[in-house]
């Protein structure tokens, strides 16, 4: 019976893995979006939702054909510099990278194979979240959505968010409908980037402490 053989692959091939291609046109893709910005908002918003969708995709690559992926880019830090106080924006983005740190050193630390295994959390909306794919999808989509559109209704670089936020639901019915649609999906990823953080957390001392009763 002939011997199964297993074939290690080589460099190039892992750069041209499926998931890191589409890493590649969403960098590029970003590049363009963010040397628009302020030039073309409707262009920069295209090219940002069309990355944000591609970084679906490439997850979804890396799952199917057992590749890693490439990450992400951010909107945040050009909406702390349109709106006031822009604090706001620079504290999402600490947020959102402080917790999700926190969740991928802490499964490293207890030896999860992924940061989306929370299967032993007792907080019900952190398991919904990652146990629900569909869930999880919408909350992300309307913090994108969200962003885009706070891009876009902004007239100036010096505009106060909650006037803003309050023009714009007036003007008009749809409008009023997304914006209240996407702050739901985008209150609920930040109570789980929360939730995330302080559990994360948590798992660390629980294990510094583990660590330092062992003989």
């Amino acid at each position: 019976m002939a011997k199964k053989t297993t074939t290690t692959p080589g460099k190039l091939s892992v750069y041209l893995y499926i998931p890191n291609i589409i890493g590649y046109i969403r960098i590029i893709m970003n590049c363009i979006a963010f040397a628009q910005c302020f030039s073309n908002k409707w262009l920069f918003s295209i090219l940002y939702f069309f990355s944000f969708v591609c970084d679906g995709v490439d997850g979804w690559c890396a799952r199917k054909f057992n590749q890693d992926r490439i990450s992400t880019a951010c909107l945040l830090v050009i909406l702390s510099q349109v709106y006031r106080p822009g604090l706001v924006f620079l504290s999402l983005l600490a947020l959102d990278i402080s917790s999700h740190w926190l969740q991928m050193y802490s499964t490293f630390l207890l030896g999860k194979a992924s940061h989306k295994d929370v299967k032993d959390s007792s907080n019900w909306l952190f398991k919904a979240y990652y146990g629900n794919r569909m869930f999880m999808a919408y909350c992300c989509v309307a913090c994108e959505v969200l962003y885009i559109m706070l891009f876009l209704i902004a007239e100036n670089q010096t505009e106060n968010l909650m006037d803003v936020l309050m023009t714009s639901a007036r003007q008009s019915p749809v409008l009023s409908f997304v914006l209240a649609l996407s702050l739901f999906g985008w209150a609920i990823k930040q109570a789980v980037n929360i939730i995330q953080m302080k559990t994360a957390a948590d798992m660390c001392v629980l294990y510094d402490i583990n660590k330092k009763q062992k003989p």
